[in-house]
């Protein structure tokens, strides 16, 4: 049986690490985190009201993008549209997520890398084209959708992996072997188990990809609804107020899943950046 590749395999630690002592997890750290976000949110609150200013009245105040808000909410079916955006987003980023740490892990053999480097290249294409072939393989509107949601993000998502799963330290690969492991268990510990929090993160930075998208997306196939066909309704109308107030709306519940996915890296591999840092 050959030997893997030192550069195909990466990790954060030794395999068999989980039985050595770790420090406990820093709070400050996490204080400084929420600090951080706060201070963004006031910058990005005072650049939007600057901007608001700016324009000279072009734009509609927030007075106006609040009572949209009420309106879209109670008369137009936001509440419905929105779980119909965030079912469509959290199926695109499950499958993607999927295909992507396959696709990386598939890295370690060395056939298979030039196939992982050309879907890769796949960032640098758009959905033109690639749309039409999507819709003869699609069998209804959603599959369409869930494809070119994951089409779009899966490339990204990939290259990012990839590089993680290239980066591993000759000597981890060593230890797990010297601990006589096989090729499957070294992939197993070392690969997967041992870059669980930089796959967690590599899905929480590439799952705003597919917020980004839905709009197009949702526009292609008005079937099913969703909070991106309700936008180019409003903006088709001129309805500038409520376009505002659905752009905050996607910015609120993007921002709580990119909260929710940081957690769920933080509770699954706790001390994971004190490991990288020391």
């Amino acid at each position: 049986m050959s030997e893997l590749d030192p550069l195909s395999v990466t990790g954060r630690g030794p395999a068999g690490s989980a039985a050595l002592a770790a420090p406990r997890p820093r709070i400050g750290a996490a204080r400084a985190g929420a600090l951080g976000a706060v201070l963004g949110a006031a910058l990005a609150a005072a650049a939007i009201g600057l901007g608001w200013r700016a324009a000279g009245g072009a734009l509609p105040a927030p007075r106006q993008v609040l009572a949209a808000l009420a309106t879209l909410w109670n008369e137009r079916g936001l509440a419905d549209q929105l779980a119909a955006s965030l079912a469509l987003n959290a199926e695109a980023i499950a499958w993607s997520a999927a295909l992507s740490l396959g696709l990386a892990y598939l890295t370690v053999l060395p056939a298979l890398r030039p196939l992982v480097g050309a879907i890769s290249k796949l960032r640098f294409t758009g959905l033109v084209g690639w749309g039409f072939v999507l819709t003869l393989w699609a069998r209804d509107g959603h599959q369409l959708k869930l494809w070119m949601l994951v089409f779009g993000m899966v490339p990204f998502a990939a290259t990012s992996m990839a590089a993680v799963v290239a980066a591993i330290p000759r000597e981890r690969l060593d230890h797990a072997r010297a601990m006589r492991m096989g090729r499957a268990r070294v992939v197993w510990e070392v690969v997967v188990l041992g870059t669980l929090d930089q796959a967690l993160e590599v899905i929480r930075q590439n799952a705003a990809i597919g917020w980004m998208m839905l709009t197009m997306v949702e526009g292609v196939v008005r079937a099913e609804g969703g909070i991106g066909t309700l936008m180019l309704d409003e903006q088709k109308h001129l309805r500038l107020d409520a376009v505002f107030a659905l752009i905050g709306v996607v910015l609120a519940v993007g921002a709580l899943q990119d909260h929710a996915l940081a957690w769920l890296r933080r509770a699954a591999c706790p001390f994971a950046d004190e490991r990288r840092a020391s």
